[in-house]
């Protein structure tokens, strides 16, 4: 039997696939062309024309703000319920939309809603450890927040089947941002699905350069930070119907409320030029609407839990005494009421649509007394404020801290300065890399007396902590005033309502006390809605704003508000609405009753702290900007940056290195201290006469002991230098390796550091400071030696050997007063200890040797000449380069040599001076260079004669401590 690979269907084999015709597609199915002529259908082998496939696709173009939009369905995912494509220039995002085919038993709408970023879009690849996208980062959770926000209130009341709608980006371009274009692209996928939905609606980005409003503003012109270089002062996403408000997502510095209501009044014609073309793409190729099973309550069950409920819910809502957990339990206990109540009946319809029942209950007796009565559940009135408590610097040890509540609601806010590497890097396609300022806000189920379970990044916390960094990035001070990476870490101790308003209020007065100058402190409160509508036409008939609500108030009311800002304007806003859209006259008339609830909290922070605390306590950050070379700053970090993390965890503070720069961030003042003296000890500083270093013993000499120091430097402790009273032996006192503090009191004539330990050390109580100083003075004859000897007491002559031991103060007297420090004229006996840089003396010829001389001092005293060659390479020419490589082979020293190079000569003109000698004038080819040198040369040394006396002046000294001499012009 044949391999099965191997054998060739027949079917296959005997269709002519180029004659097949295919016919477009049209509600998901394939079909084929009928055959153009009968013959071509007789049989099932006939050959069929060929044909080609073809995808039906719809689209429909328009403009808004001056740039072209494309919206197109059919082309790929074809599957999907509802499936769009949007495109602005080069970016593109798809939405697709699916719903559940069966549903469980559940009151509430399962509503999935996903943003995804891919790398691709880019044409990058992800850099992670699998090269795959891991989990949802910041952005893409706020953007599912941004999309799902404006959709969810257009369900129908009752609907509740699964329906998940995803956004993904297929290409991005860097200049626009897709979250809008995210948002208006899921309104079009769900108005082509099946789903039930009360749409569509429009979304749009609006800026504001030079007082001139822009409509859907590029990446480069949007506010994201303070420090960016960018155009627009504020930036405004609004979502909305034909003639209501959805949505609104808000970011500025400080505008006030009459230019924010007409930035809203300036973007609702806008956004609401999206929905024609979502109407006309949805009856070219949308689907019909579903019929699906709406779970609603009938009247008599209705009627008969509310009569059961209303009385003892108003009873508790009209006593003002019930705080939060109080009026739960007594609502839990009425409930539990009513439910005996149906068991006892067997009324099983009832018990299904209890909880969803006595809530709607509770709404309606709310919204009743407050419009009715003006009265709230906690019986303030509609414009007051909670009672409000400020707390600045409650956790002294930590950079700043701050405690903030009004009413119920508590927040604990800290804050903490690091490195500006401790940048948190951004990994999306679109805005800036990194963000030096944070807010993390934190929902632990505590506050709310629950029990729960903390996993991964929480979207609601996520939208909440970044609604309150917004509100505070306004009055951030330029990163020139403040160059640390800024974290605020918002933690909520007890929830009643607008707990992201309070993070903002904590989190102002955290910096603060952290010394960060804000240039006004930032407030914020939330306001709700309560109204009445017509049960025919939706309308709104009678409402009433209410300032500051509680937690109650926001679940049963229409509007969550979120308002921050400082006394000049409004930073940053969020609002999200439970009916289908409010319109947006009572939006903007909710604008001055918060701005005046904000004014009360200020005055309350403001007497709290309202100037930023110094940084002169113990426990006040520190941050130091430091400039080294590049090699250094190898130095420092070490092997894989072994060494920077080996500081740092042994100090506990921080380092950045950037390009020439290193930034050091430590808690306190001991910590920098700490870290900056690893820092000198490996990099090392400018040796400064005077400056204290601390070093490491690495040997000991008779004579003193060699510290390493100051980044791998050398220095010298003489004996002498050890301690205030005289030392025998170095050992005595210092060993290798110990550790020690030294101070720098100069350079040696050969280069050498000299250290000095007295010098740190406190002076003792002795009184050798009274007694006259014996010195010793030096002989250059054993006679001499062995007069001076006899005359001093044994106990000197044994204490000072053959070394003479002065203090630095009697070095320096002995200096003034010596004819050293002068040219010495006269040929008085030489002390080979005296002679120092700058004595001038009349020497012999000794010796003449090939690139110097060798010269008598005297007092057996050898000094050295070297011939003096100065190359100067003047001109140019062919043969520059060559000669100055010649010359430095021949000529390892310098002498007074000038080689002219004329330019249209090949042959350079060499001229030879001499302080002895004549000028020679030599004109020169390549190959008698050599030649002419050595003759130069020894020309140069029949000059001197041994015996010949020179007047001479020390100019240094050699490796070996052979003194160097030069000419002395007469």
């Amino acid at each position: 039997m044949a391999p099965v690979a191997t054998k060739a269907n027949p079917l296959l084999t005997t269709i002519p696939w180029r004659r097949i015709k295919f016919r477009s597609i049209c509600g998901g199915r394939i079909s084929h062309a009928p055959p153009s002529s009968p013959a071509q259908s007789t049989t099932a082998t006939d050959s069929v024309s060929a044909g080609k496939k073809v995808l039906e696709t719809f689209t429909e173009e328009f403009e808004i703000g001056k740039r072209k939009i494309t919206m197109e369905t059919g082309r790929i995912a074809r599957f999907a319920n509802g499936s769009v494509v949007l495109s602005m220039e080069e970016t593109r995002v798809l939405s697709t939309v699916a719903s559940a085919k069966s549903d469980g038993s559940r009151d509430f709408l399962p509503l999935t809603v996903d943003y995804q970023e891919k790398h691709f879009a880019q044409g990058m690849i992800p850099n992670t450890f699998m090269r795959r996208e891991g989990a949802p980062k910041e952005r893409e959770l706020l953007c599912g927040r941004l999309i799902d926000r404006p959709i969810r209130p257009l369900f129908p009341p009752g609907f509740y089947h699964e329906v998940q709608v995803m956004a993904s980006v297929l290409s991005s371009d860097g200049k626009h941002d897709p979250d809008v274009m995210a948002a208006n692209v899921a309104s079009a996928a769900l108005m082509l699905s099946d789903v039930p939905w009360g749409g569509p609606i429009g979304v749009i980005r609006i800026g504001r350069i030079g007082g001139q409003l822009i409509v859907n503003p590029s990446m480069d012109e949007v506010f994201e930070m303070p420090s960016c270089l960018c155009l627009s002062d504020l930036n405004l996403v609004y979502a909305c119907t034909k003639d209501k408000t959805l949505m609104i997502d808000f970011q500025s510095r400080e505008i006030s409320e009459r230019d924010l209501e007409a930035a809203l009044r300036f973007a609702h014609p806008e956004a609401v030029k999206y929905l024609e073309p979502q109407l006309r793409l949805a009856a070219k190729a949308g689907k019909q609407k579903k019929d699906y099973k709406l779970y609603t309550v009938s009247e008599n069950t209705f009627e008969k839990i509310r009569s059961l409920s209303e009385g003892p819910i108003e009873a508790v809502f009209t006593d003002p005494t019930y705080g939060k957990f109080e009026r739960g339990e007594a609502l839990d206990n009425i409930g539990r009421d009513v439910k005996k109540t149906l068991e006892a009946e067997g009324d099983e319809e009832g018990l299904k649509v209890l909880s969803k029942t006595v809530d709607n209950v509770r709404k309606k007796v709310v919204r009743r007394r407050i419009i009715g009565e003006g009265i709230r559940v906690d019986g303030r009135r509609l414009d007051d404020v909670r009672p409000v408590y400020c707390e600045a610097g409650h956790l002294p040890v930590l950079h700043g801290s701050s405690i903030f509540s009004r009413g119920d609601t508590q927040v604990l806010c800290t804050v903490t300065l690091g490195a500006p590497g401790e940048a948190q890097v951004l990994d999306s396609l679109v805005g800036p890399s990194t963000k030096k300022f944070m807010l993390h806000y934190s929902f632990p189920p505590f506050c709310t007396n629950e029990v729960g379970k903390r996993v991964g990044l929480n979207r609601r916390e996520v939208g909440h902590g970044t609604l309150a960094e917004k509100a505070l990035l306004a009055v951030m001070p330029p990163e020139d005033d403040c160059p640390y990476t800024v974290r605020i870490n918002s933690e909520v101790m007890a929830s009643d309502g607008s707990t992201s308003m309070a993070s903002v209020c904590a989190g102002s007065m955290a910096l603060m006390d952290a010394g960060i100058p804000l240039r006004e402190h930032v407030a914020g409160l939330s306001v709700g809605l309560i109204s009445e509508t017509d049960p025919e036409t939706g309308e709104i008939t009678d409402y009433r704003i209410l300032t500051d609500i509680l937690g109650l108030e926001d679940h049963l009311g229409d509007m969550d508000f979120k308002i921050a800002g400082t006394r000049n304007g409004v930073t940053a806003i969020q609002l999200d609405i439970k009916p289908a859209g409010i319109p947006l006259d009572i939006i903007c008339e909710s604008l001055e009753p918060a701005r005046k609830g904000r004014i009360q909290i200020l005055d309350h922070m403001e007497q709290e702290i309202n100037v930023p605390r110094t940084q002169d306590g113990r426990n006040s950050p520190r941050i130091l900007n430091l400039k080294y070379s590049n090699e250094a700053i190898r130095r420092l970090i070490g092997p894989l940056g072994a060494l920077k993390r080996k500081i740092e965890e042994e100090t506990g503070g921080r380092i950045s290195v950037n390009d020439g720069s290193l930034t050091v961030v430590a808690k306190n003042q001991s910590v920098l201290d700490k870290v900056m003296e690893k820092i000198d000890f490996i990099v090392g500083r400018e040796i400064e006469k005077g400056g204290v270093y601390k070093g490491i013993v690495t040997s000991i000499k008779e004579y003193g002991a060699f510290v390493e120091f100051n980044g791998g430097q050398q220095g010298l402790l003489h004996i002498s230098e050890l301690a205030h009273n005289p030392v025998s032996r170095v050992s005595d006192v210092v060993s290798v390796g110990q550790v020690l503090n030294l101070m720098c009191i100069g350079l040696d004539v050969r280069g050498n550091i000299n250290l000095s330990l007295k010098a740190t050390l406190p002076k003792t109580s002795t009184t050798l400071g009274q007694q006259t100083p014996k010195v010793w003075k030096p002989s250059s004859n054993p006679e001499s030696e062995q007069e001076n000897k006899d005359n001093q007491p044994a106990e000197a002559v044994e204490s000072l050997a053959s070394i003479v031991i002065r203090s630095a103060s009697e070095c320096d007297e002995a200096d003034k007063s010596s004819a050293l420090n002068q040219p010495s004229k006269a040929d008085a006996p030489l002390d080979a200890k005296k002679l120092k840089i700058g004595t001038e003396l009349t020497a012999k010829v000794q010796q003449i040797r090939a690139h110097g001389l060798v010269l008598d001092c005297g007092s057996d005293i050898r000094g050295m000449y070297r011939f003096e060659v100065n190359i100067n390479l003047i001109s140019s020419g062919p043969l520059v380069g060559t000669f100055r490589l010649l010359l430095s082979n021949i000529f390892p020293f310098s002498s007074p040599l000038v080689v002219i190079v004329k330019p249209n000569v090949r042959r350079p003109l060499l001229i030879f001076t001499h302080p002895k000698g004549p000028l020679h004038e030599v004109v020169l080819g390549l190959n008698s260079i050599k030649l002419v040198l050595s003759i130069l040369q020894t020309g140069s040394r029949k000059k001197f004669v041994v015996g010949d006396k020179l007047r001479v002046k020390c100019t240094s000294f050699s490796g070996k401590g052979i003194p160097v001499m030069s000419l002395v012009q007469e």
